[in-house]
């Protein structure tokens, strides 16, 4: 499995198991969820993607009764949450209102309670999950580096900010941040031209894009997209998925896909979009099938 280097200390494998539909199931057992981090392992890929407010607040804990279960897991892990979102449900259920949050005080309480449900002492990725029109750009920015320095983090970055967000963060702080996790997909192409990859691309930072098959609406259904999608697959015998994650680990940015899925069998399959090749004239054909007409 290919790495990514996010900075001198820190690389993830490139394709990044997501676990916010972790709870989504009948069976949370720590043997349940160990089976999918070692299906994920097997394949190459160690870096899984939390956030406290998945699961209305339990996918942590879930991940964590694994945690526990065997320490040794913890070694083999990069381990991403998120933190700023809250949510009326679960430990904020009496909040009359759903809002950001990213002062200090939060955000250290956020991450003192990610560690202890997780039964991890450092996490090795911490996003701040949303932009927050009320957030105070040098008190968030020093607690972020604060937490750095203090060792419960190793990195951190954003999720869903636009580049002037994401200046306005950074102008803050003495870490350098090290990537930011938007939604990029053939049903999400926008960042591909308003200028989010392009920014990050540019300062050589890598991003983690999040429901790249289109929150499974690329999975079913016989649209143009689905109609070249399956002929790309068929070509090169693997499933659907794997080329609508191809798609977006041919682009040079060098674009860090989440996926999430509880089937086992289907994670295992995961890593087949790593053995998809798209020349440019298929990829293409794709983002042309994605625009619903061809290119300018």
């Amino acid at each position: 499995m290919q790495r990514i280097a996010l900075n001198s200390d820190l690389s993830f494998s490139r394709l990044v198991y997501g676990m916010w539909r972790i709870g989504d199931v009948d069976d949370t057992s720590p043997a349940t969820v160990e089976a999918k981090i070692q299906t994920c392992l097997e394949q190459g890929i160690t870096t899984f993607d939390q956030a406290d407010i998945y699961g209305d607040y339990g996918a942590e804990a879930i991940l964590g009764g694994a945690m526990k279960a065997n320490p040794g897991l913890r070694s083999q892990m990069e381990i991403v949450t998120k933190c700023d979102i809250v949510a009326p449900c679960g430990r904020y259920a009496d909040k009359p209102v759903k809002y950001y949050d990213t002062s200090r005080a939060h955000i250290e309480q956020s991450v003192e309670t990610s560690l202890r449900e997780m039964h991890i002492e450092q996490i090795d990725l911490l996003l701040i999950h949303r932009p927050d029109p009320l957030m105070d750009h040098h008190e968030t920015g020093a607690a972020l580096d604060d937490l750095v320095a203090s060792g419960k983090v190793r990195a951190v970055g954003v999720s869903n900010f636009r580049p002037y967000d994401w200046d306005l963060l950074q102008s803050g702080m003495k870490t350098q941040m090290v990537t930011n996790q938007i939604e990029i997909s053939l049903s999400e192409i926008a960042p591909f031209t308003n200028g989010d990859i392009a920014f990050h691309q540019k300062n050589d930072q890598a991003m983690m894009a999040w429901s790249p098959l289109g929150g499974g609406s690329l999975m079913t259904g016989d649209s143009a997209v689905a109609t070249q999608l399956d002929k790309i697959a068929a070509a090169q015998g693997v499933d659907r998925a794997a080329v609508a994650v191809a798609f977006l680990l041919r682009h040079p940015s060098k674009i860090l896909p989440v996926l999430g899925t509880n089937n086992l069998e289907r994670i295992s399959k995961i890593s087949d979009a790593m053995k998809v090749e798209l020349d440019r004239e298929t990829w293409f054909t794709l983002y042309e099938a994605a625009l619903g007409t061809e290119v300018p």
